[in-house]
């Protein structure tokens, strides 16, 4: 990694359940080299990410900070759960000591939702971002201050399912999208009389298979908005 003092690079990398993402980017969030992306491993354990994330770094030669999402419940940079990828191991591993120490760059790691929000909010008012993939996250910001995140996928909301088992992508599979986004609308009901937004923004791989008009305070935003996200950790 060659680093360059007089302009912050950061590099940000997005785990997803199907996806790992990444990017460089200047302080400000614009993209200085494209966009890349590999296939989650199907035996996404820490040893397995961080050879992707490895690989990934490798294609991108210039930075001086690091930037990670990651889907699940991460305090101080340790991973607390990781639903879709397999808590089991996953818990209470140090990701961010863990990228800061292979790649030799100070690491910053968040939910990935949490860095997607930062990366999309117009940091006015109470802005709620919920990410609609392999499973649903969901990130609360105020003024584009991050809020304490909660992990509301795993909430009970019909019939002993959580959010992630109400509208998750397997259960879209199995359902079909007509009922999905039907699940959906109940879903955005539901976020509206308990958040009390001023807005929504809606990503995820999954987003782009709404088929309802939105009320005039909801944006679909792309992953590539999200990974934004992670210029804003750096933000002094």
């Amino acid at each position: 990694m060659a680093e360059n003092k007089t302009t912050n690079k950061i590099l940000s990398v997005d785990i997803g359940g199907s996806h790992i993402k990444a990017t460089v980017l200047d302080q400000e969030g614009k993209i200085l080299q494209a966009y890349e992306r590999v296939e989650t491993p199907k035996s996404p354990n820490p040893k397995n990410v961080m050879l992707v994330i490895q690989e990934l770094a490798s294609r991108f030669p210039e930075y001086n900070n690091i930037s990670v999402g990651f889907p699940g419940y991460v305090k101080n940079g340790v991973v607390k759960t990781a639903p879709n990828l397999g808590t089991t191991e996953w818990a209470d591993f140090d990701l961010a000591k863990e990228v800061e120490k292979t790649l030799k760059c100070p690491t910053k790691v968040v939910n990935d939702a949490d860095m997607q929000g930062l990366g999309v909010v117009s940091r006015k008012g109470l802005e709620l971002v919920i990410t609609l993939g392999t499973g649903f996250g969901t990130a609360l910001l105020q003024d584009g201050i991050l809020l304490p995140h909660l992990e509301m996928a795993h909430h009970p909301f019909a019939k002993k399912k959580t959010y992630d088992n109400y509208i998750g992508e397997k259960e879209m599979d199995e359902i079909g999208k007509e009922r999905w986004n039907n699940r959906i609308k109940k879903v955005f009901e539901v976020l509206k009389t308990v958040f009390n937004y001023d807005h929504l923004y809606i990503g995820g791989g999954n987003a782009s298979k709404l088929d309802f008009e939105l009320d005039k305070n909801m944006t679909v935003v792309t992953n590539k908005d999200g990974i934004k996200g992670g210029a804003r950790l750096w933000d002094k």
